[in-house]
């Protein structure tokens, strides 16, 4: 933090050394348009430096040591170092802030992408394909099938914005990402944007409030892989959908934070294959999670964390044939556990218990039996251990079951399923990556032949 601090003082007090000394005299009294004018332009190049500033604490760059001489600063604000390190001036530092954002305003506008290749072949059919929720049985799909993707490709902006009075003068901010991935209403090479977060929050070291659409508040982890899907349908509960959110960050100590999570959610209803289908319910499906961080917090720090949570609320469908109107509780009970052991060593995994999970992914896929209309009981989790071989090649291996009860299924519907992966992924550049990942899927039906596929893919991302 002291060698961030450091340069960024020594940037203000240059700045203010430049900015004063191109400042002529102040005028005579009598000339108050003129000083008026004056001091609008000030605070103008004021707010212009503080943004500059807030960049660079932001993006740290290697500034050298200073000549601070206040009445005859040039445009070149600092000296090479003696070892011959690179410099910066102003001009330059302006023209790579305008290469990184948009401004508007008080308002800055990040755009980011991620462009995502990835090749993959499957010794046995899965749904959707170029990634794995599920295997399908032997009775309907035996032969193996081979897919070259690219609507895994993200595109999205980051936004920061003023601060908030109401909000205790907290920073505001937000961000909208898509994706490619709307399957159902387009082929594979004619892609639809599929929306993936768009949420606007105020945010400080005590609290966050959040409007929008992004991740689920339960089991707030995911997997290592390399894969779209991250073991959804097979023990990784939780998706996103759009939710008032509010935060609350305890910090008792360096080394303990607590941080207590409460949200409301639209209901999303998985889906029915036209024979159920959902409806906007009552009331919100409501979410809470509560998590620990102990040890150390900080670039650098490897601290524990562990967090319980779950949700409550309530589906409301219509039936084909059972008729309309139809309400079905949805819960879940859930533990999430995060261990770094080494900076190159760590744990993570999580555990959930609870009915009606289709529209969390949960269940695999299923949350009522279209027969009976009773909810679907499942229970699962999964568990990875990651590994850096060096600081560019990377290893997570794990496994993930998803265990629906026997007893809630209908005939053909699917009551166990789980996937061992493992993979290695390695560092072109920070922004451009390569990887493989092997994973074998085991998929159980009621009254049908099982499925089993070993599924090899091969990932290429860009970052930008």
């Amino acid at each position: 933090m002291m060698n961030r601090t450091l340069p960024t003082v020594a940037l203000v007090f240059c700045l203010s050394g430049t900015l004063f000394a191109q400042a002529p005299s102040p005028p005579y009294f009598g000339h108050s348009d003129d000083l008026a004018a004056r001091l609008n332009r000030l605070e103008a190049e004021t707010q212009t430096l503080r943004a500059e500033v807030e960049w660079l604490r932001e993006h740290p760059v290697r500034l050298p040591a200073v000549d601070a001489t206040p009445a005859g600063m040039s445009s070149t604000m600092v000296a090479p170092e003696a070892d011959g390190g690179d410099y910066f001036t102003l001009e330059e530092l302006r023209s790579e802030m305008k290469k990184l954002a948009w401004k508007k305003g008080d308002f800055k506008i990040v755009p980011y992408g991620l462009l995502w290749g990835n090749m993959v072949y499957s010794t046995q059919r899965t749904t959707p394909g170029s990634y794995t929720l599920f295997v399908h049985s032997a009775d309907t799909s035996n032969e193996g099938e081979f897919i070259v993707d690219a609507r895994n490709t993200r595109l999205g902006v980051d936004i920061s914005g003023p601060r908030i009075p109401f909000f205790f003068c907290a920073p505001s901010g937000g961000k909208v990402e898509v994706d490619f991935q709307n399957s159902l209403l387009s082929t594979e090479n004619k892609p639809t944007v599929m929306l993936r977060h768009a949420y606007l929050e105020m945010k400080n070291e005590e609290f966050r409030f959040l409007v929008g659409q992004t991740w689920d508040v339960i089991s707030p982890l995911l997997p290592g892989m390399l894969m779209y899907s991250v073991a959804w349908d097979a023990g990784n509960i939780g998706y996103r959908r759009a939710q008032v959110r509010g935060e609350r960050y305890l910090a008792f100590s360096d080394v303990s934070l607590l941080t207590a999570q409460l949200s409301a959610n639209q209901q999303v209803f998985e889906d029915g294959n036209n024979v159920i289908n959902g409806e906007a319910p009552n009331w919100p499906i409501i979410e809470g999670r509560a998590g620990w961080t102990i040890g150390q917090r900080g670039k650098g720090c490897l601290p524990i964390t562990v967090g319980a949570s779950g949700h409550v609320g309530e589906e409301q469908f219509d039936h084909v044939v059972l008729g309309a109107n139809n309400q079905r509780r949805t819960w879940s009970g859930n533990v999430d556990l995060r261990i770094p052991l080494t900076e190159r060593l760590g744990f993570q995994g999580e555990w959930f218990t609870g009915e009606n999970l289709g529209a969390f992914l949960g269940g695999i896929g299923q949350g009522i039996n279209p027969i009976t209309l009773n909810p679907i009981r499942s229970t699962g989790g999964w568990f990875e251990v990651w590994f850096d071989w060096t600081p560019s090649l990377h290893s997570h291996v794990g496994y993930s079951v998803d265990d629906p009860n026997n007893n809630d299924v209908a005939a053909g519907q699917r009551n166990f399923n789980q996937c061992y992966f493992g993979n290695l992924a390695y560092d072109l550049t920070d922004k451009f990556w390569i990887g493989m990942e092997v994973s074998s899927w085991k998929t159980l039906y009621a009254d049908r032949l099982p499925g089993d596929s070993v599924r090899c893919e091969f990932v290429a991302k860009y970052g930008f």
